[in-house]
């Protein structure tokens, strides 16, 4: 593995003298922050870029500076897609394979962090339901539009230690809602749904890998209350200070999106395989106490029998089997 890129790497960084001409993305999310400069920066190496977003309108505003970067054959089109309504996961799945091109990466990207405790259209807790069962939906109807060597990339987070997934409560019905915790269930099914999605399909040349983009500022955290996020950050800097590390700061978009795009194109496959990576590098299995901004995974996110139970808990929420 090659030790280039790090923590401050950019997206223009990682993909720089890389020609992605010829090449056709999905990322989902591309209203705000991450999806978007994910979207620029393939686009300007020349990949045609399929942005799903459920609100078109304002998709189409942030986007403006993709289609003005596009080079080399690059673009970008958009697409409706409401990860929190099944009915919305499927037409858009159903439209993507009805057109029939395939994708050589699919970047699952959008999703919800700490929101309060509701429900999806279709009864599934938020944030389960939006960030895990609706990417579980999408990029299963849409798996045999994965080209041989194309990539699954899912966005997870540091996020995933704060909780395992609980398969006996998925949706807090015995238990007392905690907006991280569920958060924390929710990135962690992330990671696991790319350990077994890779298990099932390396056989035909397409893997999986997960990815945290680090700490940034979007509007991810828009359902934090006022100055919680200030008062989180203080504390793990004085957890940081105790250890002799410097304060912690945050990634810039460009730092932000550079794992995604260094894992779905960049990365050695048979490295990112089935695994998770943050600061463009795969990330080594940590246990015990750590601060929260320190690199690592938690054991339980890569396992593999945990990622099949997770696979098959998914199929009978949503009512199909892949």
């Amino acid at each position: 593995m090659s030790d280039s890129f790090g923590a401050t790497s950019t997206t223009d960084e990682v993909l720089a003298g890389i020609n992605l001409s010829g090449k056709r993305v999905l990322v989902t999310g591309v209203s705000a922050g991450l999806g978007v400069e994910t979207a620029r920066v393939l686009a300007a190496h020349g990949a045609q870029v399929v942005g799903a977003a459920r609100d078109l309108a304002k998709a189409k505003q942030a986007t403006s500076e993709v289609r003005a970067q596009a080079a080399n054959g690059g673009g970008l089109t958009l697409v409706e897609l409401d990860l929190a309504s099944l009915k919305s996961v499927r037409a858009c799945a159903d439209a993507l394979v009805a057109d029939g091109r395939r994708f050589d990466a699919v970047i699952a990207n959008a999703g919800v962090m700490r929101t309060p405790f509701g429900h999806t259209a279709d009864g599934f807790e938020t944030q389960f339901g939006t960030n895990h069962l609706g990417h579980f939906v999408l990029a299963n109807r849409i798996a045999d539009l994965i080209a041989p060597g194309g990539r699954l990339v899912n966005v997870a987070s540091s996020g995933h230690r704060y909780s395992d997934v609980d398969l006996d409560d998925p949706g807090f019905a015995r238990t007392p809602y905690d907006p991280m915790i569920s958060y924390g269930r929710s990135k962690t099914a992330n990671i696991l749904f790319a350990v077994e999605f890779d298990r099932r399909h390396k056989a035909r040349g397409v893997r999986a890998t997960a990815v945290h983009p680090g700490g940034i500022k979007t509007e991810l955290d828009r359902h934090m209350a006022f100055g919680e996020l200030e008062n989180l950050v203080a504390q793990i800097n004085v957890q940081l200070a105790a250890a002799g590390q410097p304060p912690f700061q945050f990634k810039t978009i460009p730092q932000g999106a550079a794992t995604s795009v260094w894992a779905a194109f960049v990365a050695p496959v048979e490295d990112v395989g089935g695994r998770y990576s943050e600061n463009c590098q795969v990330s080594e299995i940590i246990e015990g106490p750590t601060s929260p901004v320190s690199p690592g995974v938690r054991s339980y996110a890569l396992d593999p029998a945990r990622a099949k139970a997770l696979w098959t808990k998914s199929e009978e929420m949503v009512g199909e089997r892949f």
